[in-house]
């Protein structure tokens, strides 16, 4: 946790509860909802020995710690890659692959099968609500909560759509970009949505230190407009920081990570 309101801040690491097993907790994917009595849920995407669970946490304020309080499965969420909250045991999620065998994935990607989707998932009903993504990558939801925005990495497409009262999903446009699509977050000054992105995605699954993998974050502003505007907020060769994944602003201070190199944080 890094509380950017903070002069210099600090990652600080959240004990977690009694009972949770540790040893296999491997997260990829976070999201978090706010209740109307400001309970504050953390919802963790996780890759137990190469299975998928989601963890829903409580963040218990008064000792920086957090309560497991679920474990979710399904056979509807095979390969999750991020999710976004959306009620305290509710959620969007995104598949990156249709499978969860190793080879399976490999081949699926190799035959380019168009198989990904996003699921919505409550406590009553768990449905496919999107499909037909290349790799369905990073989500996120509007400001007035009207919109799901879903990252389709290899096709380096952003996709809009439309939540429904059901809570289906309907496509309204797909921004199309020069990068690989990560990770999305919102600003929530503005609305605008800040990306992850890697420019030359090739250098990431053949790592050459002499080479190393760019990074490069945009902000999307008015993305449901005719003509949205994109502009690089970020950019590195590798020098200083490798792949990177997510970024998060708060306030004109920027969070910057990666996938497997370090956080930088900036002051914009």
């Amino acid at each position: 946790m890094m509380d950017l309101k903070d002069e210099n801040p600090r990652a600080l690491e959240l004990r977690i509860s009694r009972g949770f097993n540790l040893a296999s907790f491997n997260p990829h994917g976070i999201s978090t909802f706010i209740d109307s009595d400001d309970t504050v849920y953390l919802f963790v995407v996780n890759h137990p020995e190469f299975r998928t669970t989601v963890e829903i946490f409580k963040f218990q304020e008064e000792d920086n710690s957090l309560l497991h309080l679920k474990t979710v499965k399904h056979e509807l969420l095979p390969s999750v890659n991020d999710i976004i909250a959306v009620g305290p045991a509710h959620f969007y999620a995104t598949n990156d692959h249709y499978f969860s065998d190793p080879f399976l994935k490999y081949l699926e990607t190799y035959l380019n099968l168009h198989w990904t989707n996003v699921v919505y998932y409550s406590p009553n009903e768990v449905k496919l609500v999107a499909e037909g993504f290349d790799s369905a990558n990073g989500i996120n939801i509007s400001p007035d909560k009207k919109y799901i925005y879903v990252a389709d990495i290899l096709a380096h497409e952003i996709h809009v759509l439309e939540k429904q009262h059901n809570m289906n999903l309907t496509q309204v446009k797909v921004l199309k970009l020069d990068t690989l699509v990560d990770n999305l977050s919102i600003d929530p000054s503005s609305g605008d949505i800040l990306v992850g992105c890697h420019p030359n995605g090739q250098k990431l699954f053949i790592y050459d230190p002499n080479n190393p993998p760019s990074s490069q974050v945009l902000r999307i502003q008015n993305i449901l407009s005719e003509k949205p505007t994109v502009t690089i907020v970020y950019a590195n060769n590798g020098s200083v920081l490798q792949g990177s994944s997510v970024a998060s602003v708060y306030d004109r201070k920027l969070l910057i990570g990666t996938l497997y190199h370090r956080a930088l944080y900036c002051e914009l």
